[in-house]
């Protein structure tokens, strides 16, 4: 049987690090970024269902966003303001990604390819589901903003008021119940978070006596 490379490559998504262009008080990797959308993605996805009582595909949602920036492997990960500095080069990217998801697909075993080809190339009738998983991106990079701003790195603010303006017009009640709901711990303190979690459980004693 012929080796494939495809793990090996996704290993590898731990080497690239994001927000290369900014001050980093904690770096941050393309591996535990996947890792973050993801968990944000099931989160999201759960609010829509146990919440707005809607019936999202949170487990093919969780996948499509395992991978979503699997072909930063290839291509590493590109700055926003690069990205988008003009509709030129925006369009190159998108060619340039084309090319490296086919590349990366061409690491699968044949056997395998129709099980990952709809996670790595996503399809029209995913589009839905995308919508959850990138929302779940910029909150992961909303939530990155909140962490070094907390942390006293002003680098960052500028990017946490536009990144919460985006999310703001995303015009999703799963993404407003995130932000009001979970985000602001993000703010906290570890010593803080323990002693929210302490107090909260002596008044659920003191309920249940």
């Amino acid at each position: 049987m012929e080796n494939s490379h495809f793990l090996a490559y996704l290993y590898r998504l731990r080497y690239i690090k994001r927000w290369s262009l900014m001050r980093n008080v904690v770096n941050e990797n393309v591996a535990e970024h996947s890792y973050h959308v993801s968990l944000i993605t099931h989160v999201l996805c759960s609010i829509a269902n146990e919440v707005f009582d809607k019936n999202i595909n949170t487990e093919k949602a969780v996948c499509i966003a395992l991978f979503h920036d699997a072909t930063e492997v290839f291509t590493g990960d590109i700055p926003t303001p690069v990205k988008h500095h003009n509709d030129q080069i925006l369009n190159s990217f998108r060619e340039i990604e084309e090319l490296a998801s086919d590349r990366l697909m061409n690491t699968i075993p044949d056997v395998l390819k129709p099980k990952y080809e709809t996670l790595i190339q996503t399809s029209e009738s995913d589009q839905e589901l995308m919508k959850y998983v990138k929302a779940a991106d910029e909150i992961d990079a909303y939530l990155k903003c909140i962490s070094e701003f907390s942390a006293g790195n002003r680098e960052f603010a500028t990017a946490k008021k536009d990144i919460e303006l985006s999310l703001k017009n995303t015009n999703m009640p799963e993404v407003d119940f995130f932000l009001n709901s979970l985000a602001p711990s993000f703010e906290k303190t570890l010593d803080e978070l323990s002693l929210f979690s302490r107090n909260k459980g002596i008044q659920n004693s003191e309920y249940n006596s």
